[in-house]
Parts: structure tokens; C-alpha cells; sequence
């Protein structure tokens, strides 16, 4: 049975295994930001739904088409945190897989290789949808802009 140098072959492995661990602290950080842009989507959302029931007309429409691209967004962002919260968990098996490998004698090279380049792919993903819910909420800033114009002009007409 192949044994373990106390120090020569951990040491390697804690070598092999510090760059996913820097990858994690990547996804970790793009987490943050997605969790953020989440939260402040849904406190917009919230806030039109609560306008909703007191207006019509020509605004109504204006904020019933805001309240869609928002849920667009909303939806697009969750499938982002899902997707990097994925490759954030392959990592982290990828991480215990290089120190098995290290410890026991059989080799999962391969399997090492196939859930590294599912989190890539993962996150990859992840990062896509990210791109398309900033794309979309740069479009859809427009609508945003009417209805604060919109705000002001009835401020100023009072």
C-alpha cells in the first residue's frame, strides 16, 4: 500500500490544492455581487408592485412592463447563483478528490479532471446569465427613466 510522506506528499497536495481554493474565494466574491444585485432587484420590484395598486392609465403600463423585465432579471440572476453556487460545490469536491487521491491508492485523475471542467463549465454558465441580466437591465433602464421623469413632473406640477 502506498503510504504518505508526512510532509513531501501532503505538502504537494496543499500545493495542487491552493489554486481551487483561490477559485472558490473567487466565486465566493462573485456570489456576494450576484446576492446583491438580487436583493436590490427584488427591493425595486417590491416597491412598483406597492405602486401598482394605486395607479392607471398610461403609468400602470409603464410600471406593469418595469415589473416584467424585473422578474426576467430576478429570474435570470437566480439561475446565475445556482450555476457558480454548482461550481462553487465542484471545487470544493475537486479539492477532497486531490487529497484522496493523495492518501489512498487508487487514481481519479480523471474524475478530478471531469468535475474541474464541470465547474468551469458551470460557472462559465453562470457567468453568461450574469452578462444577460446586466445587458437587460442596461435596456431596460429606459422604462426606469420614464417613470422617475414621470415622478417629477407630477412633483413639480403639485
Amino acid at each position: 500500500m502506498n503510504t504518505v510522506n508526512a510532509f513531501g506528499d501532503i505538502g504537494h497536495i496543499v500545493q495542487l490544492a491552493v489554486a481551487p481554493v483561490f477559485l472558490l474565494t473567487g466565486i465566493a466574491a462573485f456570489l456576494g455581487v450576484l446576492s446583491n444585485r438580487l436583493g436590490r432587484i427584488t427591493d425595486r420590484a417590491r416597491i412598483l408592485e406597492r405602486r401598482l395598486a394605486a395607479i392607471s392609465g398610461d403609468r400602470y403600463t409603464l410600471i406593469e412592463k418595469e415589473l416584467t423585465s424585473l422578474w426576467r432579471r430576478i429570474n435570470m440572476i437566480n439561475k446565475a447563483i445556482r450555476l457558480c453556487t454548482s461550481s462553487a460545490l465542484l471545487v470544493c469536491l475537486v479539492v477532497v478528490m486531490l487529497f484522496l487521491s493523495g492518501l489512498f491508492p487508487f487514481d481519479i485523475a480523471v474524475l478530478i479532471s471531469i468535475f474541474f471542467i464541470a465547474a468551469m463549465i458551470a460557472l462559465i454558465f453562470g457567468l453568461i446569465y450574469f452578462l444577460r441580466e446586466v445587458t437587460k437591465a442596461t435596456r431596460s433602464s429606459q422604462i426606469g427613466m420614464e417613470i422617475a421623469v414621470d415622478d417629477i413632473n407630477r412633483e413639480e406640477s403639485n
